[in-house]
């Protein structure tokens, strides 16, 4: 029985020095191949996508009044040969009253920006504009003047947008 035992373990090693035998030529194979080529590409610059103030035919269909809230329209143009997405709207600022308006000193007025990705997603075909609603937006505290009484505000934001 020894003799079988003998060569079970000389087989054995026999196997494993063939595997390693293979497996260092699959190794070298690996590492002795050489290719070469070329490839090349290009990268669109994309302009920045602007956010305008209302213009004619923009309207707002709610109201804001002390301790509300109401929409935030955004008029959005994209001067890309591609669509984009709009990807997030931050704050840019403080929340300023019409000149008509300038007693209004204290708005109270703040802007919530709606969580990124915005949803639905919203895309903006290429070289055109799009109206954007933000329900529910803007909101006004209890602290607003008087003087704010139909006033129009300007909430000054960032756009991201991606394509």
């Amino acid at each position: 029985m020894l003799r079988g035992t003998r060569v079970a373990g000389t087989a054995s090693a026999a196997a494993a020095a063939l595997c390693l035998l293979a497996g260092g030529g699959t190794a070298y194979a690996y590492w002795a191949t050489a290719g070469a080529g070329s490839g090349a590409a290009v990268a669109a610059t994309m302009n920045a996508v602007t956010v305008d103030a209302f213009v004619a035919g923009d309207s707002n269909r709610t109201s804001l009044v002390p301790g509300g809230t109401a929409d935030v329209m955004l008029r959005t143009s994209n001067p890309n040969a591609f669509a984009v997405q709009l990807y997030s709207v931050a704050s840019n600022g403080a929340v300023t009253a019409d000149t008509a308006h300038s007693g209004c000193t204290t708005t109270g007025v703040s802007f919530t920006a709606p969580a990124a990705p915005l949803a639905p997603a919203v895309t903006i075909p290429a070289h055109s504009s799009l109206l954007v609603t933000l329900p529910g937006a803007a909101s006004m505290s209890t602290q607003s003047q008087s003087a704010c009484q139909g006033a129009t505000f300007k909430v000054p934001v960032t756009v991201e947008a991606r394509r």
